[in-house]
């Protein structure tokens, strides 16, 4: 496995994977690995002929009050990951690298960014989609790797893909739980104990909301209820429940096919979010 700092070496090294039509499956990741990042490095050592990652905080995505100084950067643990599941190529940049003195350019995909998480932290998605497309010019690869976990980021670097003919394709992997059903996030590193335990109902309130769309209804507005109410019983105040059409983030009200039931909770002091696919 090779390790690059600089985005010109790590870009040469990408071409130059890619030299008789081979395929590179890129996962950009923020580091303090999990399960669910390695299931994406699985899936592009399972499809392509490289596997390339990228380990780096992205100082854009994260507003003033949020976590940035106390994301966990554990980079040689992570690397060792790396290696195990069989990662060829890693890019480890500074913040210095990435983003010069003088930068200023940043990249706005539009309606899909507003709702929800876009709502909730109103430069995110400006920071992930500007980073993702510098990571997409420094690592040029034919494939990249996303976890439906972030499903509104998702369809942010779709849209942005999409919108500036960006040549790759990119997959979206399945959310990866512990058998609690927790779904695997760098920072559920931050729970204690006892919010660990208060964060399951995360899980099964969307398990709750499934169940009751499987046993016939069709109201969005019930099933948030049903949502809320559950999170309520544990203690839990959502910044956001919602119910939308299955690849977009249009709330619907009657569900006649599939949806994506999202939600947002804040355990303690750590925002979790979590989502899942019903119908």
């Amino acid at each position: 496995m090779n390790v690059y700092v600089a985005p010109a070496e790590m870009r040469t090294a990408v071409l130059s994977a890619r030299t008789g039509n081979r395929t590179v499956g890129f996962v950009p990741t923020m580091g303090a690995l999990h399960a669910g990042h390695l299931s994406l490095v699985d899936a592009a050592r399972a499809e392509c002929d490289v596997v390339a990652a990228s380990i780096f905080v992205n100082p854009t995505q994260f507003a003033p009050h949020e976590d940035l100084d106390a994301y966990p950067r554990p980079l040689e643990r992570d690397l060792q990951l790396l290696q195990e599941h069989g990662c060829d190529l890693v890019f480890t940049p500074s913040a210095e690298m990435m983003y010069p003195a003088g930068a200023e350019t940043s990249i706005d995909v539009g309606a899909v960014a507003l709702p929800w998480e876009g709502a909730e932290r109103p430069t995110h998605f400006a920071g992930v989609a500007t980073v993702v497309m510098k990571l997409f010019q420094i690592a040029p690869a034919t494939h990249a790797y996303f976890g439906h976990k972030d499903y509104q980021q998702t369809l942010v670097v779709r849209r942005m893909v999409a919108d500036l003919n960006v040549p790759i394709e990119i997959r979206v992997c399945p959310i990866v739980r512990d058998d609690n059903g927790l779904a695997l996030s760098s920072r559920n590193a931050y729970l204690s104990p006892d919010e660990r335990q208060q964060a399951l109902a995360l899980s099964q309130a969307l398990r709750l909301a499934e169940q009751a769309h499987a046993s016939g209804q069709r109201s969005a507005a019930a099933l948030r209820q049903i949502i809320r109410d559950h999170l309520a019983a544990a203690g839990l105040s959502p910044d956001y429940v919602a119910i939308v059409a299955d690849g977009t983030v249009q709330e619907v009200e009657h569900i006649g096919g599939p949806v994506v039931a999202a939600l947002a909770v804040r355990v303690g002091q750590t925002r979790l979010i979590d989502n899942c696919r019903i119908g």
